[in-house]
């Protein structure tokens, strides 16, 4: 679920682990656990569900207690349905389980969301191919901004997703979309971010966390679905 900026170890295996960490140096060696170090302790997780439902409860009820959020998600869904009804159509980007999500927002309007209708044009910038080219020989920074320099069209719509508020990737893909007329939208968390006040709108959720964010930013994706299809007449 990490943001981009987030670093995590590498997944290697164990054998990996032990031919690349003497070039790597002994930070990347503390860094990787070797072999059977996790130990299992029976009932130290005990709890943890009703933490969790309890935590996630807590947040979304003060987001649906927050009128000015609700406006603006019935406004985000009056911008995607007319961007659809013109013939445009929605990009969507973010990183980790944000690019999940955004793959499955994508999914929901070009396939199937509870029942059988028309397609809606929808692209989820993911494509492992044009992800790692222009991470390559651009760098990261850029494989949004090129995926919508590539797609985007004016009177097109681009949705960013951003936990912290703070990618620098999806910073640049908001600035490349009002660069190609497009209109956007940015779902973040905490205080917004870098990106705070880049999109069009914006959907600032409650939480501080990654995970709880993402609940609440995929929330909000389902009910875009819900509400365009509704606002296009097709449900």
């Amino acid at each position: 679920m990490a943001d981009a900026g987030d670093s995590k170890s590498p997944g290697l295996t164990p054998v990996q682990v032990q031919v690349l960490s003497p070039a790597l140096g002994p930070r990347f060696r503390r860094m990787v656990p070797s072999p059977f170090q996790h130990q299992f302790t029976p009932n130290a997780a005990k709890g943890v569900a009703a933490k969790a439902f309890a935590e996630a409860a807590r947040l979304a009820a003060l987001a649906a207690s927050d009128s000015a959020m609700l406006a603006s998600v019935d406004a985000c869904v009056e911008q995607i349905a007319a961007v659809l009804a013109k013939g445009g159509k929605v990009l969507i980007c973010g990183n980790g389980g944000s690019l999940a999500d955004a793959t499955h927002f994508a999914e929901e309007l070009t396939g199937r969301f509870r029942k059988d209708r028309p397609a809606l044009a929808a692209i989820a910038i993911a494509d492992p191919g044009h992800l790692t080219c222009t991470a390559n020989d651009f760098g990261f920074d850029r494989v949004f901004s090129r995926g919508v320099e590539a797609l985007g069209r004016p009177g097109d719509v681009l949705i960013a997703l951003s936990t912290s508020g703070n990618s620098k990737n999806v910073l640049l893909a908001l600035e490349a979309a009002k660069e190609r007329g497009m209109s956007t939208i940015a779902l973040l968390g905490k205080s917004g971010g870098q990106c705070k006040g880049f999109a069009t709108r914006q959907i600032i959720v409650p939480g501080e966390t990654a995970d709880r964010i993402q609940e609440l930013h995929m929330l909000i994706l389902h009910t875009l679905v819900e509400g365009v299809e509704k606002s296009l007449g097709l449900s």
